[in-house]
Formats: C-alpha cells, structure tokens, sequence
C-alpha cells in the first residue's frame, strides 16, 4: 500500500473513528430524518440566496438556466413546507421502522478511499438506473403521471426547493430506491452516508436552475453527465432527458436532448413570451 493511500485509510479512520463515538446519535430513530432535512437544505441554502440575487444581478443572472423565470417568496414558501411536512409525517416514521429493522452497524475499521469511492459510484449509477425506469414509466402511463408525479412537474422552470416537492408516492419510491442500493452493495456505514449526502447534492444541483462553469456537467467528460441543465430541460418539455444525473440510459432509449438542441428551443420558448 503506498504512502499516499496509508494517508487516505489513515484520513477515513480518524473521521469514522469520531463518528463511532456518537453512537448515540447515529442510532437514534430521529438521526435519519434530521440528517436528510439539514444536508437537503444546506444544499438548497446557497441556491435560495442566488435566486433572491438573480432579479438584481447580472453576474448572477447570466449563469441561470431560463434567466426569464423568477423565484418568488411565495414558491420558496410553498416548497418549503411541502418538504417540511413530507419529512416529519412520512420521513420520520419510515425511519424508525427501518431503525428497528436494520439497526446501525458499528465496524471497527473505515473502508478503504478507492473502495468506498467505487461504491458510491455504484450506488449512483443503480439509483440513476432506477428512476430511469421509473421516472420513465410515470410519464408514459398517464394515469401514473396523473396521480403521482404532475405534481413535481408544476414548475417548468426549477428551482433548488422544487427537489423534493413531490408527492408521496414519489418521495418514498425514491427514498426506497436510496435505501435500498447501498443495503443491496453491502457497502460501509460511512460509504453509506457519504452516497446519501452526494445523492442529495446532486439531486439539488440538478434542479438549482443554474449552471456554472464549475457545475458537474462541466466537469464530466464526453457528455456523460447531465446535471442542471439537463434535468431543466425535462421540466420545460417533458418527454426528454428522463434520467436524474447521467446520461447514457436517455442515449440509448433516444430520448436524450443535447445542449445544443436545449439552447436552441429555450430561446423560442423566451421569444414566444415576448
């Protein structure tokens, strides 16, 4: 093992080791529902100050996705309390029953850097694979569409709170799904916990309405990724870019939109407007 990966091993350890010893906190039934509401709106939080900035400052507006679309106090309110009530009256009981189900493991040693990398990368591309199919399944049967998924689909311009302003059905689906993939891996608590907090910031990201030249999409290689203005574009026309983050599965059903393609009708959806 080589120096560098003895510095990693020996990083992870320090960060588990502290972890282990708020057992406590780790297995309380309320751990689960607490961490996905506060990783959720500390990834939000950012996007929130932008949206309020973007009326007012060019610098800011340039690098939003549909610049003619305003976040407005009441929508921010709306979502907010969608995802308020959507955590303390489904989150949180579903949390105690899979506490008493599949209580938390407390292992001796952090995984390995590369290990637990290739495991997030794994549970990701399950959990992209995932909604592929279900995602693609509630906008071709209408009456699916129509019950359970309309309702995140009520802004056609997206905004980091409209992640999870979503019906229950949905809510749990994708809960289920993100549960489910690191239990089916058999991955590491910590490895658990880092996927849960990328799946998240990348949920987030997908929906901020922004792009940077920093955002993933940039930073992917050969239009592998999606991100924000992939999933944009999703919520302006709806029957294309179905997948939440990469892009291959939209490749191969043919129902992937280039950039290109993206810029060139957003521009006629603004030009209809005016």
């Amino acid at each position: 093992m080589t120096n560098s990966a003895n510095t990693d091993r020996l990083l992870l350890q320090v960060v588990w080791d502290c972890l282990t010893e708020q057992q406590s906190l780790l297995r309380s039934p309320f751990f689960p529902v607490v961490f996905s509401l506060t990783v959720n709106l500390s990834c939000c939080l950012p996007y929130i100050c932008l949206d309020m900035l973007c009326s007012n400052l060019s610098v800011v507006r340039r690098f939003k996705i549909q610049p003619q679309s305003t976040v407005t106090w009441a929508m921010t309110w709306s979502c907010l309390c969608k995802i308020l009530h959507n955590h303390v009256c489904f989150i949180f009981p579903l949390s105690v029953v899979h506490w008493y189900l599949r209580p938390v493991v407390s292992l001796p040693l952090a995984p390995e850097m590369l290990t637990m990398v290739k495991d997030v990368l794994a549970c990701l591309l399950l959990f992209d694979m995932q909604y592929f199919f279900w995602h693609l399944l509630h906008h071709k049967v209408s009456w699916l569409y129509n019950f359970f998924h309309k309702e995140h689909h009520v802004y056609t311009a997206t905004f980091s709170l409209t992640t999870e302003n979503t019906g229950v059905w949905e809510m749990l689906s994708l809960s289920f799904f993100t549960t489910l993939n690191p239990a089916l891996l058999d991955c590491h608590p910590l490895t658990e916990i880092l996927f849960f907090v990328t799946n998240i910031y990348l949920s987030v990201e997908a929906h901020s309405g922004y792009e940077f030249p920093w955002s993933p999409r940039k930073l992917v290689p050969f239009g592998l990724y999606g991100g924000a203005q992939h999933h944009d574009f999703h919520h302006l026309k709806f029957k294309v870019n179905y997948a939440p983050y990469f892009t291959h599965w939209d490749r191969l059903f043919g129902t992937l939109k280039e950039a290109e393609t993206q810029n060139k009708s957003r521009t006629t959806e603004s030009l209809k407007r005016l």
